[in-house]
């Protein structure tokens, strides 16, 4: 009885092997397959990051840009209100 039971393990066993060698090879061949895919692909991917980068760039100064473009005037407008007071302050 006990000699079947290791018997049965056995088997399974091998069957087990035999499956995960035979998903093994599977998903090698697959690899193999699509490699001239992910090469051909590879650098198509390389233009839409390297557009997506410029973007996110240009976008960056842009708003820097605006930022600057409105911070200007206000700091002028401060200045011109800022300078009489100064002045009379020194004055007196």
């Amino acid at each position: 009885m006990l000699l079947s039971f290791l018997a049965f393990i056995a088997v399974i066993g091998v069957v087990g092997l035999v499956f995960v060698a035979a998903l093994t090879a599977i998903k090698l061949a697959f690899k193999l397959v699509l490699l001239p895919v992910k090469l051909l692909l590879l650098p198509i991917v390389a233009i839409f990051v390297i557009v997506k980068v410029a973007v996110i760039v240009a976008v960056g100064v842009a708003v820097v840009g605006v930022f600057v473009a409105l911070l200007v005037p206000l700091v002028i407008v401060g200045l011109l209100v800022a300078l009489p007071i100064a002045l009379i302050s020194a004055v007196a």
